[in-house]
Parts: C-alpha cells; structure tokens; sequence
C-alpha cells in the first residue's frame, strides 16, 4: 500500500510502501517513553521503501528492550517521530508511525508485542467512557 504522510508542523514530509498487514501496536517500554503514551503504533515499511520527500531527519541511537541497536528518526522542529530501524540488520522491522501517515484510518493494527511491559489499563480501553471533543 502506497502511503504518505508528514510530522505535526509540516518540515518533514514522506512517501512510502507499506505492508497494512504488518500494522503493530508495541508495548516495550521505549515505545511509551518515546511515545508519551501508553503504546507505540507502527507499520512495516516494505523493502525499506521509504522516500524523504521535504526536510531532513534527526537521529538518535538507543536500545530497545530486545537488546537491539534501534535508530529512531524524528523532525527537529516539532520533534514527531517518523520511523525506526535496526542498522545492522537489513532485513528487521523498518516501523513507520502509523499516526504520521495520512491514511492512517485505513490502517487496522493486527498484533501487539511486548504485551508484559504493557500498562494495566491498556487493554480496557473500551470501557473507559468517552466524547467526541474534549470537554
């Protein structure tokens, strides 16, 4: 599926080809800490095929809980997360941040990973009322 997308202040713009049957919610606790939320939401980018359309990216190296190098990439400006990868290992998971594409609403997540470091709430969701606006 071809995708495009952008960071919140518009420095960062991208196409890429996705596999929607790769969309994961990921519950490591890097992705809630780099995240600011509960979860991380990402999309497997097919053969890395991913094209900077406008801006340049910002990079910072961590680990991730699988004790693999993760480099996460990021606009400088408004610091919205892009996408992440593993430098040494070619053929791994190349995540998009499914909230960065603009077809997001098509995107159906189909797994969720590293569920033991997943908040207590997370999977009730549903049961937390909610409203169509903020109030």
């Amino acid at each position: 599926m071809k995708v495009d997308g952008s960071c919140l202040c518009g420095a960062i713009a991208y196409e890429a080809v996705i596999d929607p049957d790769r969309c994961v919610i990921c519950h490591c606790t890097n992705c809630q800490i780099n995240s600011g939320t509960g979860f991380g939401w990402v999309v497997h980018v097919q053969d890395r095929n991913f094209t900077l359309k406008k801006g340049a990216l910002k990079v910072y190296e961590t680990k991730a809980d699988s004790g693999r190098r993760r480099l996460l990439s990021f606009c400088g400006d408004c610091g919205t997360r892009i996408h992440a990868q593993t430098p040494e290992e070619p053929d791994s998971f190349f995540g998009l941040r499914a909230g960065t594409i603009r077809q997001r609403a098509q995107l159906r997540p189909r797994q969720q990973v590293w569920c033991g470091s997943a908040m207590p709430w997370v999977f009730d969701l549903g049961a937390i009322p909610g409203s169509e606006r903020q109030s």
